[in-house]
């Protein structure tokens, strides 16, 4: 599996929102809950509409650990999530596949959704942009306003503070901010 980077740069999250807006308001709400709350992709696709309607947090029991979790929908994203779920029934994923009835999209096309709309994207067509890509996405911005990693770490679920650097790519930034500003 090759690893995958955050999208760094808030205007090209701002692109990519745009660009999945372009394709479809189920493709744009994708990215936008992934990365506002840091599920993991599989995670997401299981969600239900009942699962997020009138609630304020997601609660599921993370399909890789099987952890209970508890993930707060703040107050714009629940705004985005009405206006999707507006003729939706509570019973029905979000993240609806066009074949067959009720059936969410799979982990695939997922990926092909992001990569499809980061090519189009001047600065994010080179850059590893995968599923994953919403979660460490979440985290490197998470990180960057609150400088909390214990708190990051917890939210992922992560063995170290070590590893939960890693995961959003800070080690190498503060690594190649040390290079860039040393010289003899």
């Amino acid at each position: 599996m090759n690893k995958v980077s955050p999208i760094r740069d808030k205007s090209k999250i701002k692109e990519m929102k745009a660009e999945l807006l372009k394709r479809s308001y189920r493709d744009y709400l994708l990215f936008v809950v992934g990365i506002n709350t840091g599920l993991r992709i599989s995670d997401i696709l299981k969600l239900k509409v009942e699962d997020v309607k009138d609630k304020t947090h997601i609660e599921i029991k993370e399909k890789k650990t099987e952890k209970e979790k508890k993930f707060l929908i703040n107050s714009k994203l629940q705004e985005e999530l009405n206006k999707y779920m507006l003729n939706m029934e509570d019973h029905e994923f979000l993240f609806q596949s066009q074949k067959g009835t009720n059936k969410a999209i799979s982990r695939v096309q997922a990926y092909r959704i992001l990569r499809a709309a980061a090519d189009k994207i001047k600065g994010l067509k080179d850059v590893k942009i995968g599923t994953h890509t919403l979660r460490k996405t979440f985290g490197y911005h998470h990180y960057q306003r609150n400088k909390d990693v214990a708190l990051l770490q917890e939210l992922f679920n992560h063995s170290s503070p070590s590893v939960t650097l890693e995961y959003i790519g800070i080690n190498q930034d503060v690594m190649d901010k040390t290079i860039e500003d040393f010289y003899l």
